[in-house]
């Protein structure tokens, strides 16, 4: 709540989505003039008017980003009425900085026990609102800004990184989440044909000049697919072995993770010291296959050494892909579930036309076709795996996680 020296140490902020519910012209002048800020500039702004009025209209239908910023001139009441109000429609995970133009302490803890992330006294410098922010993850208690998705395949050419990059087109598009798409096939890698971009640079040079890896290194290897996707190409050339210790991704990752919502990775089907490791560290994991026996013992293998090596973690997402080809005798999918102990999130057909095209144009199948079933399979699997698949189900009180955290209840 105190204004700080022009000459105070301010972290940049992380890949990050922002949007801005402002009551007055100076404070949403405020906003604009922060925007232009280098310290803002990998996180994604709008601003927009009208308060918290208009956050709990906007939201009723459209995802929350990482971070709300409301301006209210409202009393207290008015303010935990609005604030209750959004809590209904907000996702997991989302943060929300509200700036007011009382200066109390005892709003500003009532705010902090509602799980209120920050309170400014409006008005305020461009700073402020930047520092405020800023804190939000880069303080020493902060939560890792992103979330590790990992997709492989059990055996090769099961679609495997098809289905990969379609959902993590549809995070970042549909859900509207900041989202780097990872392609760890080195040799062979496909990210580059199915989004038709041809990145000069990519994941290797980071791989291969590990004392020089650092966020600024990352950024300038990331490819910017659209506004909110980004893309860490593979080589995919045979110029050079891809040979690499067990921990050669940690750094990339660990980059990734602090500065981006969400990590997709394109996991390649091998076996190496560095692939368990990634799917092994991941918040949640993909696995797709197809109705055949080998498919079968590779997906036992895979889902048995992830329940091993996971034991506090949740379950793996079976996907079972190319499911009905003509004359092929497949596994029923009830078959499949039994044999694996676990049943799958997803089926999805045989479809060659589709894919194909997609494949051929550099397409993703929302693109080519966006009212099919498979591209709401693909947007229904983009929801479970960022956790938003079972969305606005009831009302609770704002950022449940952290109230409970701090063994606060709801003030009254």
């Amino acid at each position: 709540m105190n204004q700080v020296s022009s000459k105070e140490q301010i972290a940049p902020l992380p890949r990050i989505s922002l949007q801005a519910f402002c009551d007055s012209p100076e404070v949403a002048q405020t906003v604009q003039d922060a925007m232009t800020d280098r310290r803002m500039e990998r996180a994604h702004v709008k601003v927009h008017m009208g308060g918290a009025a208009a956050a709990i209209e906007a939201y009723r239908s459209s995802p929350t980003p990482n971070v709300i910023f409301l301006e209210t001139s409202a009393s207290r009441d008015e303010l935990v009425e609005h604030l209750d109000a959004l809590a209904e429609f907000c996702d997991p995970g989302t943060k929300v900085v509200v700036a007011g133009r009382t200066n109390d302490i005892i709003l500003y803890r009532d705010l902090m026990s509602r799980g209120v992330s920050e309170y400014l006294v409006a008005p305020f410098a461009v700073l402020d609102f930047i520092r405020s922010i800023s804190s939000l993850y880069g303080s020493s208690g902060a939560e890792p800004v992103g979330k590790i998705i990992a997709c492989t395949g059990a055996k090769g050419g099961v679609g495997a990184s098809t289905l990969t990059h379609n959902i993590a087109w549809s995070i970042a598009r549909d859900l509207e989440i900041q989202t780097v798409l990872a392609d760890l096939d080195l040799g062979f890698g496909t990210v580059g044909l199915d989004f038709n971009q041809d990145p000069p640079q990519g994941i290797a040079e980071a791989l291969f000049a590990p004392d020089r890896v650092d966020a600024n290194m990352v950024d300038r290897l990331l490819s910017r697919c659209s506004d909110r996707l980004s893309l860490l190409a593979a080589p995919a050339t045979l110029d050079r072995n891809y040979d690499f210790p067990e921990t050669a991704f940690d750094a990339v990752m660990d980059i990734l993770r602090a500065s981006t919502p969400c990590i997709v990775i394109d996991v390649p089907h091998l076996w190496t010291g560095w692939s368990r490791r990634l799917l092994l560290g991941a918040d949640e994991i993909i696995l797709v296959a197809s109705p055949d026996l080998a498919n079968l013992r590779n997906a036992k293998s895979i889902l048995d050494t992830m329940r091993t090596g996971r034991q506090n973690d949740g379950k793996p997402h079976l996907v079972l892909n190319n499911i009905g080809v003509a004359k092929r005798p497949e596994i029923a999918v009830s078959d499949f579930g039994k044999a694996v102990d676990l049943d799958p999130v997803a089926i999805i057909p045989f479809e060659p036309k589709l894919f194909g095209t997609a494949a051929n144009n550099g397409q993703m199948i929302s693109e080519v076709e966006p009212s099919s079933k498979v591209n709401e399979t693909i947007a229904e699997l983009a929801r479970l795996v960022t956790g938003r698949g079972e969305i606005r189900k009831a009302k609770r009180t704002i950022f449940e996680p952290l109230i409970t955290k701090l063994g606060l209840s709801k003030a009254s």
